[in-house]
This record gives structure tokens, C-alpha cells and sequence, in this order.
């Protein structure tokens, strides 16, 4: 279960929005202090580690850019949307990064509320209005990789890379 206070995003959120292009080749951890640094400055000092981010439609629309990856560093706990680019969502598997597509998600929560998330059960629930969606379930494997924390991880315990090959960006 994963719960955490919500940052609300509009519908076509880009990579270019989440990570700009001139901090994409910096170690993840300097990467993360840039995030939506275009449109929301300031945003990174004020999201807690474990805060969930709810987006409206396409979100993570455009490059293949490893945006999640910025995300994960910053702390990030699970972004929920009502729908998600799907290069995004694998780049999100990828890094280890929970999300979630979930039809009318945005319309179900304000800014600061807070989000249950079941993403084994792909159910999300505002705990101010009680009221619970359902969401794409995502299949076994994906989100086994997703919860391990991503490839990397994954590729480390099989013997195929060394320890702590993700520390820079991707």
C-alpha cells in the first residue's frame, strides 16, 4: 500500500516539463532538483518524499527521455493519472517508479489530498472522501519489476552489471 499527499498536474504533461533537457545528462540526484522546474518553480522544495503525484490525460507525453528516473531520486512515492504515455509507464517500470493509470483520478482529488493506492489491486482511494477508483491493473511481472525498483536492480542480482550501475543518469 502506498499513501501520500497529492500534487495535481493538467492533461499532457511532457518530459520536457518534468525533466528539461539541459539537466538530463546529470547524476539522477541533481537531476531530481530540476524537476517541472519550467512550470511549477519551486515545486521540488516543497514535495515530501512518498508524495503522489495525479495527473490528468498523456502524462509523460513526448521524448523517451529517462524522466522517471528524476522522479524516483526525488522521492516521489506513486504517480497516479487518468491515462499515461506508454513509453512513459515503461520508463516507470523501468526505474522502479509506481504509477498507475486510473480513468477520472484527476477529477477525484484536490491538491493535498491524500491517496491510498493499491497497486496490486489497482484500486486508489481519497482518504478525505472516502470515495475508491479502479485502474488499469498492471500485469504481474511489470509490476513486480516496477516494485523491485526497476531493471537495474533486477540485472544487479542476476550477476550482469555491478553494484550501483544506475547511479548516474540512465
Amino acid at each position: 500500500m502506498i499513501t501520500g499527499k497529492t500534487w495535481k498536474f493538467p492533461d499532457d504533461i511532457n518530459t520536457d516539463l518534468i525533466l528539461p533537457a539541459p539537466f538530463m545528462y546529470l547524476p539522477k540526484e541533481q537531476q531530481a532538483r530540476h524537476v517541472f522546474e519550467a512550470n511549477r518553480p519551486g515545486w521540488v522544495d516543497l514535495v515530501k518524499r512518498g508524495d503522489v503525484i495525479v495527473g490528468g490525460r498523456n502524462f509523460g507525453t513526448g521524448s523517451s527521455r529517462p524522466a522517471p528516473l528524476a522522479l524516483n531520486a526525488l522521492g516521489v512515492g506513486c504517480l497516479i493519472a487518468d491515462s499515461i504515455n506508454p513509453l512513459f509507464f515503461r520508463n516507470c517500470v523501468s526505474f522502479g517508479l509506481p504509477a498507475l493509470e486510473c480513468a477520472g483520478i484527476s477529477a477525484a482529488f484536490e491538491e493535498g489530498d491524500v491517496a491510498e493506492i493499491a497497486l496490486e489491486k489497482a484500486t486508489v482511494r481519497n482518504l478525505r472522501t472516502g470515495e475508491t477508483l479502479d485502474g488499469v491493473p498492471i500485469p504481474e511481472a511489470l509490476l513486480k519489476l516496477m516494485m523491485g525498483g526497476g531493471i537495474f536492480p533486477l540485472l544487479e542480482s542476476e550477476g550482469l552489471i555491478g553494484p550501483g550501475s544506475d547511479s548516474k543518469s540512465a
